[in-house]
């Protein structure tokens, strides 16, 4: 069933905890939107993290992986639950100062292995994308690409794979054409 994870509902769950905001959102893209997934409050919760790992790893049972990484903050959970139910190492890369993002010394990558990358939305994929190229830049190799949710609307390629628990379309608009703004609705930075 889509949007689920065995007998759990994906969407079911960000409400649950409290993870589905409604109101008028800034997206980091610029747009706005009158939802927004804040996956860290329902990832904060180790039940609900740990069906969605278990979710993550069933749809990558298939492929033989050396690590999961996600970008921190946000994919640090995530390629851990993950990681933990492949049976591999959990890496994360963080944001350098030009942009970019970097694997910290002391998390080992060997050329040669073969890696998931692991994002909780994927909108346009920025984030996860700099993720791999940290890990690339150290000899890895990307095998596939993993989310909670897909919000691209079918617009994420990552050159491999793609695979989420559920795929959801929340509207976003140019700020100049923003109905919510238009009707006076408070805009929250997210």
């Amino acid at each position: 069933m889509p949007g689920s994870i065995g007998e759990v509902d994906v969407l079911q769950m960000y409400r649950e905890t409290g993870a589905l905001l409604e109101g008028h959102f800034l997206l980091r893209s610029g747009r706005h939107s009158p939802m927004f997934l804040q996956s860290t409050t329902l990832l904060q919760h180790p039940l609900y993290a740990e069906a969605v790992g278990e979710g993550m790893a069933g749809l990558f049972e298939d492929l033989e992986v050396d690590f999961v990484i996600g970008p921190a903050m946000g994919g640090v959970v995530l390629a851990f639950v993950t990681a933990k139910h492949l049976g591999s190492r959990a890496l994360f890369a963080e944001k350098e100062p030009q942009g970019g993002m970097y694997v910290r010394e002391g998390l080992t990558i060997r050329p040669g292995e073969r890696f998931l990358a692991v994002e909780d939305v994927i909108t346009t994929g920025g984030s996860v994308q700099r993720a791999i190229a940290a890990a690339r830049a150290k000899g890895a190799e990307c095998i596939a690409v993993g989310a909670i949710v897909d919000r691209s609307g079918g617009r994420a390629d990552f050159g491999v794979p793609f695979r989420t628990l559920t795929t959801l379309e929340f509207p976003t608009y140019d700020p100049a054409d923003c109905p919510l703004c238009k009707a006076g609705v408070p805009l929250q930075e997210v």
